[in-house]
């Protein structure tokens, strides 16, 4: 978390291919008329910040409690390690260990204040990641693995679980293992899975072959929960990312993240209706850019598996920074 947490909507905002009246604070949904007030969102920035703190605290308490001796993560590769040379669906990262910068590749100062040039030892399980691939490949779930990184030593999504876990930066110590899923599918090589004005967008054309479908996320979820259960280890299942983003949503412009969609995944996953997550398509999360939520996917589809409901779970809502985030902790076996 740096700098000015509500850059998109302002930065779509300058974009004369957004229509006029999206420019217009005007004319927007009252929730985001709200948020923007008369300080062009800058409260209302500081208060998601604060509330995600909070959530972020809890989730910390509830891992630690439950003291895992491995923590599995999916997360999306936003064109880090994962380049033109190979974009596998599902690979997992069996290190044996991360040597992670994470301010090696971002700009400007980070809420920490930590310096540039910071290296994070992590640990990672290959044994683990060894044990998980060999079971899925039996069950045929055709996953890649590697033993070491291609280009980045840890995407964003991996090494942002542990940034943000050990937010009072009081340590972190338990071995990890990266599940990378290509949730940017589509834009993950074409629109470099990042943030690119509406009159820049990839003509169909460009783009590259899609993701995995949710369907297939939340099979390889309820796998893995399978797996593991029957492993020696104490494992604490985590996805990692936000949900709808506003940069990856056409219907608004671009300006807002697909909130009502957001909240109707939510409620169904608070009351354990996880049809509902199954039966969505590939279509529907592009449309309303919760590509990251594929990563949720795997993990809800783990829940679905053990028969789990949340036991306690949050929706921090924003219509002005870029994405919604969601905080869950289901019951330990």
């Amino acid at each position: 978390m740096q700098g000015n947490i509500g850059w998109q909507t302002k930065t779509a905002l300058k974009d004369p291919s957004v229509p006029e009246r999206y420019r217009n604070p005007a004319e927007w949904p009252e929730p985001a008329r709200d948020a923007w007030a008369d300080d062009e969102g800058e409260a209302a920035a500081e208060r998601h910040r604060e509330a995600v703190v909070e959530e972020l605290r809890k989730a910390r308490v509830a891992l630690d409690e439950f003291h895992p001796d491995l923590v599995v993560v999916w997360g999306d590769d936003q064109y880090e390690n994962f380049k033109e040379d190979v974009i596998p669906a599902f690979s997992v990262l069996a290190y044996e260990e991360f040597q992670a910068h994470p301010w090696q590749h971002r700009s400007g100062p980070n809420v920490w204040n930590e310096p540039a040039d910071r290296v994070l030892s992590i640990k990672g399980h290959r044994d683990a990641g060894k044990y998980l691939t060999t079971r899925l490949l039996e069950e045929g779930f055709d996953v890649a693995y590697a033993y070491k990184p291609l280009h980045r030593d840890l995407g964003h999504a991996f090494l942002n679980s542990v940034l943000l876990l050990d937010w009072d930066r009081t340590g972190w110590s338990y071995p990890l293992l990266a599940f990378a899923v290509n949730c940017y599918g589509r834009k993950v090589v074409a629109q470099r899975a990042t943030s690119v004005p509406l009159s820049l967008l990839p003509d169909e054309e460009e783009l590259d072959p899609p993701s995995p479908p949710p369907w297939r996320c939340f099979d390889l979820g309820a796998a893995t929960a399978r797996i593991f259960a029957a492993s020696p280890w104490r494992v604490a299942l985590l996805a990692s990312s936000s949900w709808s983003h506003a940069f990856l949503t056409p219907k608004t412009y671009l300006m807002f993240p697909d909130v009502e969609s957001d909240r109707q995944y939510f409620e169904a996953m608070k009351v354990g209706d996880y049809a509902l997550w199954r039966q969505t398509t590939t279509e529907e999360i592009e449309e309303r850019g919760q590509q990251e939520m594929l990563n949720w996917f795997c993990l809800v589809g783990a829940m679905a598996e053990l028969d789990r409901r949340p036991h306690y779970c949050a929706f921090v809502e924003s219509w002005l920074c870029n994405s919604d985030k969601v905080f869950a902790a289901f019951p330990a076996c």
